[in-house]
């Protein structure tokens, strides 16, 4: 049943110039019929830079959203409308501002795990990844980071600035305690253990690496190390595995599950892709100035 679904998506994608996108948390038979799969920013990224006319997003809904502000003239469909970030939702533009009203003016660097009308009130983006390298890039010597509490700690502790950190989260990353990872590791202490800066500070002191999801597919790539605990969401675990079909990944917690990473099926994809239904279109009023602070980041993580 699974290969023909995935045989008639493919064929359905072909038809209409389509390209599938995943995000490594993804099921494993979306992300094994995908184009692309890897880090929601890079993959709209690399969407943008092909010739399909239309962009399958298989993630959350920030995902789909900044597909669209990379992508303004390619139509990005979302299989899953209901699919969404607890952490995206923690923040707004107003609450924003009002934040501002508070501090006083300052840079603000967002998470691109956040919403499009967020980016578009920020003056810069960041990833996990780069993130300590867009914060230090600024002249200001004080700034507000948000969405994420955790990666925000996490830079502050790798920058000499004044941070200010908004009182958001990942709920998966933030339930994984000290002592869940203590026991994983405890259970496999051959493993190396490599966290997300999603996680708690307390998570991240016992971290062999703290990396983003690519960048734990790279480590364990290059690492001479034959077994890892995955710090992240169990999502991770699939790609992990496929690009290194010879060493051992362990969940850290069976916790780890994100259930708006799990809503999308292969019927989802093949409804949405039957019907061209599910479109997210960012206005050109929030697409414009969230565009702006998207390539502010790529300009200084590209230099």
């Amino acid at each position: 049943m699974t290969d023909s679904l995935a045989q008639e998506i493919r064929a359905l994608l072909k038809e209409h110039n389509a390209i599938l996108l995943a995000h490594n948390y993804q099921r494993p038979e979306i992300q094994d019929i995908a184009d692309l799969t890897g880090d929601s920013l890079d993959l709209s990224i690399r969407a943008a830079k092909t010739d399909a006319g239309v962009i399958v997003f298989c993630g959350v809904r920030f995902m789909a959203e900044t597909a669209s502000v990379v992508s303004p003239d390619k139509t990005v469909l979302m299989p899953r409308m209901d699919a969404g970030c607890p952490m995206a939702d923690m923040i707004t533009p107003e609450a924003l501002k009002a934040k501002l009203a508070e501090l006083g003016e300052m840079p603000v660097v967002t998470y691109v795990n956040s919403t499009a009308s967020v980016k578009a009130h920020s003056t810069i983006c960041c990833t996990s990844a780069n993130a300590v390298a867009v914060v230090n890039s600024l002249a200001e010597d004080e700034i507000l980071m948000t969405p994420d509490r955790n990666l925000c700690q996490y830079v502050a502790s790798k920058s000499t600035k004044k941070i200010h950190c908004w009182d958001g989260y990942c709920p998966i990353h933030d339930q994984l305690t000290d002592e869940e990872v203590m026991k994983a590791r405890a259970a496999h202490p051959e493993a190396l253990f490599m966290a997300h800066p999603e996680c708690r500070p307390e998570v991240l002191a016992l971290a062999d690496a703290v990396l983003s999801t690519s960048g734990m597919i790279n480590f364990a790539k290059h690492s001479d190390k034959a077994s890892f605990i995955v710090g992240t969401e169990e999502g991770l675990i699939h790609p992990l595995q496929k690009a290194n079909p010879h060493k051992s990944f362990y969940g850290v917690s069976e916790s780890m599950v994100c259930q708006d990473m799990k809503r999308t099926t292969l019927d989802d994809v093949l409804t949405s892709l039957r019907t061209m239904t599910h479109v997210v279109k960012v206005p050109k009023e929030v697409r414009v100035p969230a565009s702006m602070a998207v390539e502010r980041m790529i300009g200084i993580t590209s230099r």
